[in-house]
């Protein structure tokens, strides 16, 4: 690959990305209330990509072997607890991920 067709994908995704973000502000007026479907996949697809993300993140786990699927389930299990008790997704995901690291680099 030469550099200008990286610059041009660079310069292609910025743009894409740009106008995703600019776009809800022109189509959505900001006195006017949101449609119905809109603010239904708002609630609706927060927790249905969380839950696609938990089945592919514990997917490949391989009870019979190894640590058993342990740190994983221990994570996932913080990550509840966290997202029950602050609601703040991040948190949860940040927290979980950074202890998941711990105990795999530890070899716990």
């Amino acid at each position: 690959m030469n550099d200008k067709y990286i610059i041009t994908v660079i310069a292609v995704m910025a743009a894409v990305t740009i106008l995703l973000r600019f776009l809800p502000f022109v189509i959505f007026d900001h006195g006017k209330q949101l449609p119905k479907w809109i603010s239904y996949l708002g609630k609706v697809l927060p927790p249905a990509i969380m839950s696609m993300l938990l089945v592919y993140c514990l997917s490949n786990i391989n009870f019979v072997a190894g640590n058993h699927g342990i740190p994983e389930l221990i994570c996932v299990g913080v990550a509840m607890l966290i997202h029950s008790w602050k609601r703040n997704t991040l948190l949860s995901i940040g927290v979980s991920t950074i202890l998941y690291m711990i105990i795999i680099q530890s070899g716990i």
